[in-house]
């Protein structure tokens, strides 16, 4: 069931589409896509209204400033050296605590999903920041293709681990492959989705094709690449940065300004394509998708569950 997410602003808080053209560039080949900046910002909050906020960045910041450190540790790395990584035939074992386990094929998850557009801000650990047009679908649609038992309290996701094809595994950055969790809560909420493309196009190799998470109130890092693999579970998944440094990178890892890195501040951030001598920008609670996540943690200590 698509579409679940609505908000609350009007027209008048629309970037024009025309507008979004002609400053960017960037929309050859959306053909059929006309609606994408309706359907994208109504994703927004009320804080997220304004048009400089939502613009999104151009195709090449997007696409060659990336962590994917399966391909290198530096921000070009990922454009310079995914292209090597075959992503077809492609499928996503899907097993635990599920009604239908198996591996689904792209072919077959393509099929029974109803795509979207979906225009985001996205949020590094690092401090730095983008607006990013996806295309994709609900998370909750994939997992209730594969039925989610009760007793799921956890989804647990790996990227691909082809070491032939991904030099910076040669590495020990991390324990590969790479791993992610969510609360069950989190991966069913509307606006966790599956990206399969970006700017109308389908995703490519650096930014985690054929299929990511998008989780945008949560760090980057949490929106893994390349999904190869998901397990409902009733525990606490593992997950890569926080078995490297649990003390820096905790499970949850949302947005916050009120909670700073232990070696740098969360309370604002650099907008990339914002220009040399751009001022850096106060950070959202939640990357600015409180009203919409904020009861999810209810009761929590977010300086505790970070």
């Amino acid at each position: 069931m698509a579409h679940r997410w609505k908000n609350d602003l009007s027209d008048d808080d629309v970037t024009p589409y025309s507008a979004f053209l002609n400053r960017r560039q960037i929309m050859a080949g959306l053909g059929g896509a006309a609606g994408l900046g309706l359907a994208g910002l109504a994703g927004g909050t009320a804080q997220a209204a304004t048009e400089a906020e939502l613009e999104p960045n151009s195709w090449e910041d997007v696409t060659s400033y990336c962590n994917f450190y399966e391909f290198g540790t530096g921000k070009g790395d990922p454009a310079a050296y995914a292209g090597q990584m075959t992503t077809q035939p492609w499928s996503v074992e899907i097993d635990g605590l599920v009604e239908r386990p198996g591996s689904y094929s792209m072919e077959q998850i393509m099929e029974a999903m109803t795509l979207e557009d979906r225009i985001y801000r996205f949020r590094c650990v690092e401090a730095w920041s983008m607006v990013v047009p996806w295309q994709g679908f609900e998370l909750a649609d994939l997992l209730n293709l594969a039925g989610v038992q009760e007793g799921a309290k956890y989804v647990a996701f790996e990227t691909l681990y082809r070491p032939s094809e991904m030099p910076g595994t040669a590495y020990k950055v991390l324990d590969w492959p790479y791993r992610e969790g969510l609360r069950l809560d989190e991966a069913q909420h509307p606006l966790t989705i599956m990206a399969t493309g970006i700017f109308g196009k389908s995703l490519p190799n650096q930014n985690g094709a054929p299929l990511r998470l998008v989780v945008p109130w949560k760090y980057g890092f949490k929106s893994i690449k390349s999904i190869v693999r998901m397990t409902l579970t009733d525990q606490e998944p593992q997950t890569s940065w926080n078995m490297a440094n649990a003390g820096e990178y905790g499970f949850y890892s949302n947005v916050n300004p009120n909670v700073d890195h232990p070696r740098w501040s969360q309370a604002t951030e650099r907008r990339i394509g914002g220009g040399l001598f751009a001022r850096r920008e106060p950070t959202l609670m939640f990357n600015g998708y409180e009203k919409e996540v904020a009861a999810l943690y209810e009761g929590m200590d977010l300086a505790k569950n970070f």
